[in-house]
């Protein structure tokens, strides 16, 4: 999905070197398009065919939106692909996303929006066997606006070969 104007990722060398970016912004992901056909095929995958998502005329007519706009799950479905634009762990044999804490999907995504991803590295904890669970604070933004789309944090935990 990145393009070549975009940035590298952060690569961090392997799992011991996780702690050495608590706090660090770890960059931000290439510009995605939420268009219709995403948003509709999104609603298959889960059967949440809510007309403010799938029936373009409706919304049009109904919405104060006056568009469809992306499931905000939809919207969050999309941190495990743009997270791996933003941060790299190298040296790493498994990688398993635990969990979602706080997430607020603060402002819509009309259909045809961009959005992207930014990622700070918030904490991390030591885990057995010398896997470390690390946790990200994750912001979407909408191209144009002022306003994130979704912010929250992700927690993943990183298992060495």
């Amino acid at each position: 999905m990145r393009s070549e104007t975009d940035t590298a990722p952060t690569v961090i060398p392997d799992i011991a070197s996780i702690k050495e970016f608590v706090g660090r912004n770890l960059g931000t992901s290439a510009w995605i398009t939420i268009g219709q056909e995403r948003i509709d095929t999104f609603a298959s995958a889960t059967g949440d065919y809510q007309w403010i998502h799938c029936d373009v005329e409706r919304a049009r007519r109904e919405s104060p939106f006056k568009e469809t706009i992306a499931h905000g799950y939809l919207t969050l479905s999309l941190t495990p692909v743009l997270l791996a634009e933003v941060v790299t762990v190298e040296n790493c044999e498994t990688v398993i996303n635990t969990g979602l804490e706080k997430v607020r999907l603060s402002s819509p995504v009309l259909a045809g929006s961009r959005v992207r991803m930014s990622a700070k590295l918030v904490g991390t904890r030591d885990m057995p066997g010398g896997a470390v669970r690390a946790t990200f604070g994750i912001r979407f933004e909408v191209e144009g606006s002022t306003k994130p789309a979704c912010h929250g944090n992700v927690t993943y935990v990183y298992y060495p070969g």
